[in-house]
């Protein structure tokens, strides 16, 4: 087996940064060098004053991710006798979680495993109608505890049927619990409405829109009490910023604001 060369692609425009799974051969499945390509461009993505919001999506084959490279896995653990997870970075993504810039994931086909677990680290989520979502670790002999925080999203009944029974469920009843924001008829049309709230989100005051997300995962966090106290910290910068003596001004003045963010 020869090491997978540039399974991520990744470009910036307008301060939208898109990154791709370009496994459409796999199904975009999670390879090793798939993961740990994704780690680093977190990393990047927050060192990069440019990059104000993230589109995350996939090569088009029918399926944004079906998760686990479960072949690549086979292969590791009989030639190795490996797991899979060790050769990853981080192999629960969690580093994903606390990326400071919003996330929206351009879901152009079905998810499973982990591509689950990669749209429910995304803060927006954009899907195609009649694709399917599940959660299928208990077909796998695989676990999936990175689903855990995933019960502030969705209701626990419906949560626990999904990862007890491993079935895929399709995205339109999970939509009609708060799990997507839209759903579109095409691909295309999915990243388009993706980049729409891109767009909206890089108009913003890049610290209010810093705090706002970071003030949200305090509460999912810490609980409500604990959560609004930590948000209120959050946002300090953003009241002491020029920002926000930015906007009022520009309000008044009746123009576009010119954000500095800082």
């Amino acid at each position: 087996m020869t090491m997978e060369q540039n399974p991520v692609k990744f470009s910036l425009e307008d301060g939208i940064a898109t990154i791709t799974i370009d496994r459409p051969h796999r199904k975009n499945a999670l390879s090793y060098e798939t993961s740990n390509a994704l780690t680093g461009l977190w990393d990047h993505v927050d060192s990069d004053p440019e990059i104000r919001a993230i589109v995350l999506t996939s090569s088009d084959c029918g399926v944004f991710s079906a998760g686990l490279d479960l072949k690549q896995a086979s292969e590791l653990k009989a030639r190795e006798g490996v797991d899979i997870l060790t050769k990853m970075i981080d192999p629960f993504h969690e580093r994903m979680r606390k990326v400071k810039k919003p996330i929206i994931a351009a879901m152009t086909g079905s998810l499973m495993a982990g591509g689950m677990m990669l749209s429910l680290n995304c803060d927006l989520r954009v899907g195609l109608k009649g694709t399917k979502v599940g959660i299928t670790e208990v077909k796998r002999g695989r676990g999936s505890p990175w689903a855990a925080p995933s019960l502030t999203m969705i209701p626990q009944p419906i949560l626990m049927e999904i990862l007890l029974t491993g079935e895929l469920m399709k995205i339109e009843k999970l939509h009609q619990f708060g799990f997507t924001n839209y759903l579109e008829d095409t691909p295309d049309k999915v990243r388009a409405r993706a980049y729409a709230l891109a767009r909206s989100i890089v108009e913003g005051a890049p610290l209010s829109v810093k705090a706002a997300k970071e003030g949200l995962k305090a509460v999912m966090d810490l609980g409500c009490e604990k959560g609004l106290e930590k948000s209120k910290i959050l946002h300090e910068e953003v009241y002491a910023s020029e920002d926000a003596i930015e906007g009022p001004r520009a309000f008044s003045e009746k123009r576009k604001p010119v954000w500095r963010g800082i």
